[in-house]
Order: structure tokens, then C-alpha cells, then sequence
């Protein structure tokens, strides 16, 4: 059921500069989700009437991103006037007229921020009837944060930001977080106070803060159990620390419902990706994407996979795979290369150092080493010889070759497409095919081998060769 008391904003608006990229701060990916994805994901747990994501800097990149993870996310821009303050006041400016519930704000730029420990603020807030009420954290070394400054007894009596303070509010070690739920009458009431007189020039939330106090109303502030939570991402190191911290709950949750990682420390998995219980999960994998691997399958180690299925109690080692589909049971790598639209059937094979792409490989059907597949289609319980290229483009278009079933190709074919293989033929070794085979029929290319007596020694006199020829000559 939706709450429909609650309302949710997502301020999106900064440039975040410190990230030096062309890609916009909340586009960066986590867990293979842009970082504004996992923010709007919190959001829709929470089922809130509304969602509105304030805007500005490159707002058509922000906008196709917001409107694919969440369509029912309400866009706002917001205007000249600088800060959280105007943002908010824009936000709750689109709200409709009778909505009287809670507002929520929360910074695009905290993916980590998990809709379990906004459900307790909310709680917390609704019991207490208070105007407002923010998230707080403890911290080793505050330095930089504003604090939370308490009445003796317990209760939120202002926050001091880090250039305003005190020795002994420095001392302080609870911060601001940077979340808050207010009232929409407390928003309605002390949004319109608000002004740019200050060293920055902007509307500040933090002053919505400061003027209920000043009003006499009840502030509440609830410091969170891991700070981690409430961190936010201004710069590719806090980039990193928060994708390994991420990575890590993903890891550990998969564990817990059945999943044998080997070595957590090496291994990443996508927010998408799906694990069934009883995969086994070897050291340096990555498993991207939308991924699906199904029960007893083994994965790794040293092997990405993105996008990819793999049935049961396939086994894929040591293999670079997108967009490819791999057979229960089947084997792949080590040293494959899976290209997209690859399909291998059940119990089949892709061996040591085979590419393909666009290729779908029958049930049982194997291609073992050394061997490039594009734009093919073989059939079942068929064996592709070791050395084998599909030549599948003429310089101007892709050609399709068909392998029927149970076919046996000798090594170092190549298969100049478009050809088509019947089902149960045979090619000899070294074998070029440029016409059709018929089922049954043996296919070769076989031109008379000639040996040149002498041409080592007329051709290459005084050589180690032309010595060993020498000897080996039988005596006179």
C-alpha cells in the first residue's frame, strides 16, 4: 500500500565538480547502477505518494535515467537561486495543494542510504509528532561536518557547521547527516524565510532547522547504527569505498542464501544479477549485469561474465562472456571468449581459446580449442577440429554458415561463409570449404603433396640444417 502521508525528495541539482568526469556525479555506476538508481530504488521501497527529483546541471542525461528507474518520479528544475533550501522549496511547491503529509529529503549523492533505516526516521518522527526530525552519525573525526549540538537533556538544539563553531562544539563528534522529514506545514511555514544572506549566496535547508527551533518546535535528530549509511560520494575515492561496500552486502547476502563464495575479497556481482542456491563462485570473477546462473553451476575462477545465463551444473572458467547463453551442464573456457548472441546448448563445449559471436552451438555439440565461431548455427553431438575459422565477412557483409548435426570437422578447416554442412558429413584436415557439403559426404581440399629432393642443401648450403641432412643421408 502506498503512504500516502509521505512525499520524497531527491535533491540532483549539483554539478559535482570534484568527480573531474564528463559523466554526471549521480550517473556513475554502483553495483552496474547509476549512483542516482540506487537512490530512487530506496525511494520506491518506500512506497511514498510522491517522488519528486530536483534537477539542473546536465538535466536531460539525469532526466532519461530518473524516468527508466522510476517513472513515476515527478521532475523538477530548479531555478537561479542556488541551495537545498530553494530546492526543497521548489519540490514542495509541486506537491498538490492537499497534500498535508511528511516530506523526506534526501541527497541523490547517498547510495547506500537503505529504505529500512528511513522507515525507523519516519516512525520515530510520526511518534513523536515532531515538526522535523534528521538523521545523524558518529564519527571518529567529525572535521568538515556540522554538528549536532544537544540541550542537556538529549534533545536537537541546533547545528553548528564546522566554520562556525566553537572549540568545545568542535569537540562534537555526532554530524549532520543531511537527512531530514519535515511536516509540510513546517516546510510551508519556514521555506519562505529563508534568504541568500550568507558567505555562499544559497538558501540552506540547514536553516529550516535552526528557525523551528527558534519557533519552540519540536527537532528531533537520530544518529544512524553504521555511519557508513549515510555517506556521500563526492569524488572517485569515496566512489570506490562505497562500490566495495556495496559489493561486499551483495556478496554477503548471497552467501547467506546459499551461494559458495570462495574468495568475497576478489568477487563482485551486480545489484541484477541472480544466484540460485548451491552455485559455486571461484576467486576473481565478476558476475554483471543482469546475469542469471542457475543451481551446482561453477563460475571462475578469473571469469566475467555480463548479461549472461548459465544453466545447472554448468561449468565456466577463466572466460570473458556478454550477452551469451550457456547450456545446463555445459562447459566453457578455460581461455573463451563469448561474444553476444552466443548460445551453447546443454552438455556442450566452447573450449581453450575459442571465439564466438552470433553463434548457436546444438546440444553436445563441442568446439574444443583454438577456433573462431561467428554467425553460425551447428546442430547437436557435432565436433568442430581444432584451428577452425568461420570466415563469415567479405569485406562488405556477414555470412551465415549452417553445421548440421553430428557432424566431425577436421583441424584448421576454414569455412568461407555462406556454406552449409549436412547432417553427419566429415572434412578431412586443412580443409577449405567454399561449396556445400551434403549429408554424409566427406569434404576436402587436398592438393598432391611434392617433395623436392635436395632443396635444403642447394638452397641453404653451410646451414645446421643442411649439415643434419647430411648426416642422415644414408652412406654410399
Amino acid at each position: 500500500m502506498s503512504d500516502n502521508r509521505l512525499a520524497v525528495v531527491i535533491l540532483a541539482a549539483g554539478q559535482g565538480t570534484r568527480m573531474k568526469s564528463s559523466l554526471p556525479k549521480l550517473l556513475h555506476p554502483l553495483g552496474g547502477v547509476p549512483m542516482i538508481g540506487h537512490v530512487l530504488a530506496t525511494a520506491r521501497a518506500l512506497d511514498a505518494a510522491h517522488v519528486i527529483t530536483v534537477v539542473r546541471h546536465e538535466r536531460d542525461r539525469l532526466v532519461d535515467v530518473i524516468e527508466a528507474e522510476l517513472p513515476q518520479s515527478e521532475i523538477v528544475d530548479q531555478d537561479e537561486v542556488p541551495g537545498t533550501g530553494r530546492a526543497v522549496e521548489q519540490a514542495v511547491d509541486a506537491l498538490p495543494g492537499d497534500f498535508d503529509g511528511d516530506v523526506l529529503v534526501v541527497n541523490g549523492d547517498v547510495p547506500l542510504l537503505d529504505s529500512g533505516t528511513l522507515s525507523q526516521l519516519i516512525e520515530r518522527h510520526r511518534e513523536k509528532a515532531a515538526a522535523a526530525t534528521l538523521l545523524s552519525a558518529v564519527l571518529e573525526d567529525a572535521h568538515g561536518y556540522g554538528r549536532i549540538v544537544r540541550q542537556a537533556d538529549g534533545l536537537l538544539d541546533r547545528i553548528v557547521e564546522q566554520k562556525d563553531a566553537a572549540d568545545a562544539e568542535l569537540a562534537i563528534t555526532e554530524i549532520n547527516a543531511g537527512v531530514y522529514l519535515f511536516t509540510r506545514q513546517a516546510l510551508r511555514d519556514q521555506l519562505p524565510k529563508l534568504t541568500t544572506a550568507n558567505a555562499q549566496g544559497e538558501k540552506y535547508i540547514t536553516d529550516v532547522i535552526g528557525l523551528l527551533r527558534a519557533d519552540d518546535a519540536h527537532v528531533a535528530a537520530i544518529p544512524v547504527s553504521q555511519p557508513w549509511v549515510v555517506e556521500g560520494v563526492n569524488d572517485r575515492v569515496q566512489l570506490s569505498v562505497a562500490a566495495a561496500r556495496l559489493n561486499s552486502l551483495i556478496v554477503q547476502g548471497w552467501q547467506r542464501e546459499g551461494v559458495t563464495v570462495q574468495d568475497p575479497a576478489t568477487t563482485w556481482i551486480d545489484v541484477k544479477a541472480r544466484l540460485a542456491p548451491d552455485v559455486t563462485i571461484k576467486p576473481g570473477t565478476q558476475i554483471l549485469g543482469a546475469s542469471v546462473i542457475e543451481s551446482g553451476a561453477e563460475i571462475g575462477p578469473d571469469t566475467t561474465l555480463v548479461d549472461c545465463e548459465v544453466g545447472e551444473h554448468a561449468v565456466v572458467k577463466r572466460t570473458d562472456a556478454t550477452l551469451a547463453v550457456i547450456g545446463a551442464s555445459a562447459s566453457v573456457g578455460p581461455f573463451s571468449y563469448l561474444r553476444p548472441g552466443t548460445y551453447l546448448g546443454e552438455d556442450g563445449k566452447i573450449g581453450t581459446f575459442v571465439e564466438t559471436k552470433n553463434a548457436r552451438i546444438g546440444a553436445g555439440s563441442k568446439v574444443p580449442h583454438l577456433s573462431y565461431v561467428g554467425d553460425a548455427e551447428i546442430g547437436i553431438q557435432s565436433n568442430i577440429g581444432a584451428g577452425t575459422i568461420f570466415a563469415n565477412y567479405d569485406g562488405v557483409n556477414k555470412h551465415a554458415s549452417t553445421i548440421g548435426s553430428h557432424v566431425r570437422t577436421g583441424s584448421h578447416n576454414v569455412f568461407v561463409a555462406p556454406i552449409t554442412i549436412g547432417d553427419g558429413a566429415y572434412t578431412g584436415a586443412g580443409t577449405v570449404v567454399r561449396k556445400n557439403i551434403p549429408a554424409g559426404a566427406l569434404g576436402i581440399s587436398v592438393a598432391p603433396q611434392r617433395n623436392m629432393d635436395g632443396w635444403v642443401k642447394a638452397n641453404r648450403p653451410g646451414s645446421a640444417a643442411a649439415d643434419a641432412a647430411d648426416a642422415a643421408a644414408p652412406a654410399e
